[in-house]
C-alpha cells in the first residue's frame, strides 16, 4: 500500500486501488487530492493494472463531496476550463486502458458524481446516492460534462438532477442505469474486489481496445460552429453573470443563497 497525504493506493493481483482519505474535508477534489490520484493512475497504469477500483478508505456518509467549490473563481471567470484539476481527473479516468470501478458507499456530490458517471462500472450499497448541484451555487455546468450524463442516463432523470439537486437514492440510481449493482454495505468490498478479479482474468487487450473503442464512439457527437458558439454564449452569461457570483459567495459564507 502506498500511501499518499490525501489517498491510498495500491496493486495486488494486477487489481489497483485508489481510495478517498481526507474525510476531514468530506473527500472533496481539491487540486491536491486530484494531483495524487493522477500520480495514483500513472502508478497503476505503468505497473499494468488490468482492473482499477475507485472508493473510499473508510465507509463514512458522504463517498465525496465533489469539486472543492473554494478553488472554483468567484466570478467572470470560466469556471470549469479544460485544464481544471477536476478535468483532468475526469480524463484520466476515461481514457485509462483498464476497466474503472467505482465502488460507493454514501452519498456523492457535484464533480465525484461526474467522476463516478465516468467510471466504466459503478457498484455501490443501499447508502449510496447520487446528486449534481451546480444549480445550488448558479454554477453553468460544461458542455463535455452534460454530454458524459446524457450518454449514460435518460435525459429526463438527468434534468431531474440538474434541476432539482436533490440525490437520487440508490433504488433510483439502480433503476435507471446510474449503477451497475447495489449489494449490502457488509459485502461491498469483497463483491466488488470479486468482480474485479473477475475482469482481470479476462484478455487485457481486448478489454482494453473495447474501452477505448466505446469512448471515441460515445464521444462522437457532432455540434456545428455556430451552436458550439451559442452554448459559449449562454455559459458566459452565467458565469458572469450575479447568480454564480452570490452562490459561490454564499458557499463561502456558509449560508443560504439568495439568488436574483
Amino acid at each position: 500500500m502506498s500511501t499518499f497525504s490525501l489517498i491510498q493506493t495500491k496493486i495486488e493481483n494486477n487489481i489497483g486501488s485508489v481510495l478517498f482519505n481526507n474525510y476531514a474535508k468530506r473527500n472533496a477534489l481539491s487540486g491536491a487530492m486530484v494531483e495524487e490520484l493522477l500520480q495514483a493512475f500513472e502508478h497503476l497504469q505503468n505497473n499494468k493494472a488490468r482492473a482499477v477500483i475507485l472508493g473510499s478508505a473508510e465507509f463514512n456518509p458522504v463517498w465525496s463531496a465533489g469539486h472543492d467549490v473554494s478553488e472554483l473563481p468567484e466570478a467572470n471567470a470560466e469556471p470549469l476550463p479544460y485544464n481544471d484539476p477536476l478535468e483532468q481527473l475526469l480524463r484520466a479516468v476515461r481514457k485509462f486502458p483498464a476497466p474503472v470501478i467505482a465502488m460507493v458507499h454514501g452519498s456523492v456530490w457535484g464533480g465525484a458524481c461526474e467522476v463516478a458517471v465516468n467510471c466504466d462500472m459503478i457498484i455501490g450499497d443501499e447508502s449510496c446516492s447520487f446528486a449534481m448541484t451546480p444549480a445550488k451555487i448558479g454554477l453553468p455546468y460544461n458542455v463535455s460534462g452534460i454530454q458524459h450524463f446524457l450518454t449514460r442516463i435518460p435525459i429526463n432523470i438527468v434534468k431531474e438532477m440538474f434541476f432539482t439537486a436533490e440525490p437520487l437514492n440508490a433504488e433510483r440510481a439502480l433503476r435507471h442505469s446510474i449503477v451497475n449493482q447495489i449489494v449490502p454495505q457488509a459485502e461491498l468490498v469483497e463483491h466488488t474486489y470479486k468482480v474485479a478479479a473477475t475482469i482481470a482474468s479476462r484478455s487485457h487487450e481486448s478489454i482494453a481496445v473495447f474501452k477505448e473503442q466505446a469512448r471515441l464512439i460515445m464521444d462522437s457527437c457532432p455540434i456545428n460552429p455556430e451552436v458550439f458558439e451559442y452554448i459559449v454564449k449562454l455559459r458566459s452569461e452565467v458565469y458572469q453573470g450575479k447568480d454564480y457570483n452570490e452562490g459561490i459567495r454564499a458557499f463561502l459564507e456558509k449560508r443560504a443563497p439568495k439568488f436574483s
